[in-house]
């Protein structure tokens, strides 16, 4: 079955929903990748907490523009920008936790973002799209 043949059984509503997350789901994994490589990076110098929090400060960057303008396509304004600002501090907040969880747990440096990540990724994107939708 194809993409197509799914899609066409959608409504407007729905095709937009899905839209957003396939979206979501390629700037999620670019900024996912920006984060880690900066982490991969810097672990080599930095502890793993002040590693993660640098790469998380660039991936936000590049994720605050790729939301706004291709994921959710709405107009990047101020009240946009402090509503992902305030859920992108919880979303460091929790990976802050859960990386230590994990390193805490035996997890290696190097590994320890990978499931937090998992458990990081579905709630930003609950939260980003809360904060950028609402009118």
């Amino acid at each position: 079955m194809q993409m197509k043949d799914i899609t066409s059984r959608l409504d407007d509503s729905q095709r937009e929903k899905l839209g957003e997350v396939l979206r979501f789901g390629v700037v999620g994994v670019l900024a996912t990748l920006i984060q880690y490589a900066v982490y991969w990076v810097l672990i080599h110098w930095l502890n793993p907490s002040l590693s993660m929090t640098i790469g998380y400060i660039i991936s936000f960057a590049f994720n605050f523009l790729a939301s706004t303008r291709y994921t959710f396509r709405v107009k990047a304004n101020a009240r946009r920008g402090a509503g992902f600002a305030l859920s992108h501090g919880v979303n460091w907040l929790l990976q802050m936790l859960t990386l230590n969880l994990f390193l805490w747990l035996g997890v290696s440096k190097q590994w320890a973002p990978i499931p937090m990540f998992c458990i990081c990724v579905p709630v930003n994107f609950l939260l980003v799209r809360f904060f950028l939708k609402r009118k």
